[in-house]
């Protein structure tokens, strides 16, 4: 079952022509269109956190589909308690930035541009081969299980509190593997302040127990950001794109909602936004629905009052209309992709010559969300198609 957007090409692109805009981020880089593709774990590094050729031609498809802008899945940033996952790919040292070299290349020769995400998982890594036990800002287990599909099984571990040199470790960690993007040819990094992973674990309450500078309130609860951005900054060069991803609901908490409604909006959007970066990332299960309520403003549309810098709007946004009623309503800049990025590669062009958008597809992540069983599960639909074709 699929969507098909029944007009001429012309036609199709005309109605959506916001979202083939161009776009500029910072002082150097300028996307072709407003489409993303939002960063998807896909576990699928070798186990030393390497990219691989598979993981490669996964990313060029993106670029080659029109996607202006691609966003890796999370980065873990160092080789002490950052990682989340096995197979998880890292920037934790030269090994692993070397093997990106050549998924940036890919990108690149399609007229595409890539962003490495940083991310540290704190407490909630479930597949850590380096340090144990996990890490986060108080000793408070976790809510919820284990993904399965990330190779998870049973409850969360409970974490340790982090020391002083813990959390100088995790800055100097998103730093260092920002520097190896640059090396690596990446376009930019975005650090993932989003989710339930560290960062959000500072900021959110229930999580962060601290009574030192990095807890109470919420300033303090945003300081580790804060302080990982400023680092990122200072480790590359002038121009080089520095975003960051924001949200109210986690990996494992999925309904959460900050305490404050908007006022903690406000501000958090206020004190990330003067912070030396080129765009904010905002996520949620649906985009264009209120942060709060029943009504009222979505979460990017907060962001977008709140930041000097682009919004990029992320939530159930495979659907063209809502993508574009986002940018029409400007409560965004651009969009990520998730599930229509998975569905179709090539989401954009498709879209351009009003081609057939197909429902997302579970079995593409089931029962692990890597590659190889994407491969499997495509063959296998191919296979049970009359004539065997796609």
């Amino acid at each position: 079952m699929g969507t098909l957007i029944d007009r001429p090409a012309s036609d199709a692109h005309t109605a959506h022509a916001r979202l083939f805009a161009p776009l500029r981020l910072g002082s150097r880089l300028n996307l072709p269109n407003r489409l993303a593709v939002a960063p998807m774990t896909r576990v699928s590094a070798t186990a030393e956190g390497l990219a691989t050729p598979q993981m490669a031609g996964y990313y060029e498809a993106f670029a080659a589909g029109g996607f202006g802008l691609v966003i890796t899945e999370g980065i873990y940033t160092d080789k002490a308690h950052a990682q989340g996952y096995l197979f998880q790919p890292g920037l934790a040292d030269d090994a692993q930035r070397d093997a990106w070299r050549s998924v940036v290349d890919r990108v690149h020769a399609h007229g595409g541009r890539i962003v490495a995400q940083l991310m540290h998982a704190g407490a909630l890594s479930q597949g850590n081969p380096h340090r144990i036990p996990s890490k986060g800002p108080s000793a408070v287990l976790p809510k919820g299980q284990q993904m399965t599909f990330y190779r998870g099984d049973g409850p969360y571990r409970m974490p340790e509190a982090m020391s002083d040199e813990d959390i100088a470790e995790a800055i100097d960690g998103f730093a260092q593997a920002a520097r190896r993007a640059q090396q690596a040819g990446f376009d930019g990094v975005e650090v993932h302040g989003a989710n339930g992973y560290l960062l959000d674990q500072f900021l959110t309450t229930h999580t962060n127990l601290r009574e030192d500078r990095y807890g109470g309130s919420l300033d303090n609860r945003l300081r580790l950001t804060v302080d990982v951005i400023q680092a990122v900054r200072r480790s590359t060069t002038a121009g080089f794109t520095v975003g960051v991803r924001s949200s109210q609901g986690k990996v494992n908490d999925f309904t959460h909602k900050w305490a404050g409604g908007e006022a903690d909006a406000a501000q958090i959007f206020r004190t990330l936004g003067a912070l030396p970066i080129d765009y904010l990332h905002t996520t949620e299960f649906e985009a264009w629905r209120p942060a709060f309520g029943e009504q009222g403003p979505s979460l990017a549309a907060l962001a977008r009052r709140h930041v000097p810098v682009p919004v990029l709007a992320n939530g159930s946004l495979h659907d063209a209309m809502q993508a574009d009623g986002v940018l029409a309503r400007d409560e965004a800049d651009f969009v990520s992709l998730g599930r229509g990025a998975l569905t179709h590669p090539d989401w954009p062009a498709r879209l351009r010559a009003g081609e057939l958008l197909e429902t997302f597809d579970r079995g593409l992540l089931a029962p692990i969300a890597d590659l190889a069983n994407a491969a499997r599960h495509r063959e296998e639909r191919r296979g049970q198609r009359p004539g065997g074709l796609s």
